[in-house]
């Protein structure tokens, strides 16, 4: 993950963190918990010569959420909120983007907010063959993603 993070990150990316958190929602772990973890992971990118730009995430969840984390919002993916807020805030161009996501709801999220190009990792989540369609790209892993970007091959074409 390090290395292609940093081969993304070399070619000239900002690395932002979209994440939907219904565990905090759920009540399994704090705000306070996920920012710590989070502060963690950040600090072990940079350990690895890891620049991570932003981390934005979503508390709630619509039906398992607990109380004001219980509701429907924009924030939580496939809204577009946060991929929204992170362009506005780090002045990125959606249309020259591309966002690297492991579900659905991710490329729905980059599709809705305008992302040039939507890549899907997969990891095991259940994805059915109309949801690998509505990639740009597929790949088994995220060392795959950084090999297609560094030989210039990721975002040329759809499914290239």
């Amino acid at each position: 993950v390090f290395d292609a993070c940093r081969t993304m990150s070399e070619a000239g990316f900002r690395l932002i963190v979209i994440t939907n958190q219904a565990g905090i929602a759920r009540g399994y772990y704090s705000e306070e918990d996920f920012r710590d973890l989070t502060e963690w992971m950040v600090n072990e990118f940079r350990k690895n010569d890891v620049d991570i730009d932003g981390v934005y995430y979503c508390p709630h969840h619509p039906v398992h959420g607990t109380g004001d984390y219980r509701r429907e919002c924009e924030c939580r993916k496939p809204g577009p909120d946060m991929i929204l807020r992170a362009a506005r805030e780090h002045g990125l161009d959606l249309r020259h983007s591309i966002l690297v996501g492991d579900k659905a709801t991710d490329i729905e999220a980059g599709r809705t907010a305008g992302v040039g190009c939507c890549v899907l990792v997969l990891s095991g989540h259940a994805l059915s063959q109309a949801d690998l369609k509505k990639a740009d790209r597929v790949f088994d892993d995220l060392g795959g993603v950084a090999d297609a970007l560094a030989n210039q091959r990721l975002c040329t074409g759809r499914n290239d």
